[in-house]
């Protein structure tokens, strides 16, 4: 379009700025100085499309106690910390695969708490765990299959990250309340 332009004695100054803006290269708005999209609602490029997690601790009754949400494309041990923080220490842990790390068994046995969660596969030493306690581990699955019971979250309606929250956040009063 702008060669067209160019060739009929027109500059790309001449252009109106709503062309220009949307047809030669995008920017941010003039109004607001900032990007918008995808990655500032907390939506993330994942092998299987985009997506964003929504990561929770829970209690012993499967009550979501704490909740964040990241693009789908952050890694788990990047937001484990300050979710794990968020709560008073345990006497236990129990976590996927997704969470072994030696940081995070470090800092769990430094608040007290022992760690249950199994090793990856490709760790040069498998640590051993207390089976027992990580059946357990059925509760969390529970609790995030009851978010998905709310279609609006299950789908993601809401494409801004603070409607999203809002939306999980009344999801987890009701949860709390039934259980």
């Amino acid at each position: 379009m702008a060669r067209h332009l160019q060739r009929a004695g027109r500059s790309r100054r001449d252009i109106p700025s709503a062309v220009h803006r949307q047809h030669l290269h995008q920017g941010p708005p003039y109004r607001r100085r900032r990007k918008r999209g995808a990655l500032a609602n907390g939506i993330g490029q994942t092998r299987g499309g985009r997506n964003s997690k929504v990561h929770a601790i829970c209690d012993a009754r499967g009550r979501p106690c704490v909740l964040m949400i990241t693009p789908g494309n952050v890694h788990d041990m990047k937001v484990a910390k300050a979710c794990i923080a968020a709560m008073p220490p345990s006497a236990e842990l129990v976590g996927d695969k997704g969470y072994d790390s030696n940081d995070l068994r470090a800092w769990l046995a430094e608040r007290g708490t022992t760690a249950v969660i199994p090793s990856k596969r490709n760790r040069k030493v498998q640590l051993d765990w207390d089976r027992a306690i990580y059946k357990q581990r059925n509760v969390v699955e529970r609790m995030f299959c009851r978010f998905k019971d709310w279609r609006r979250v299950a789908t993601r309606f809401d494409r801004n990250i603070k409607n999203f929250m809002a939306t999980i956040a009344i999801a987890a009063t009701v949860i709390w309340w039934l259980k």
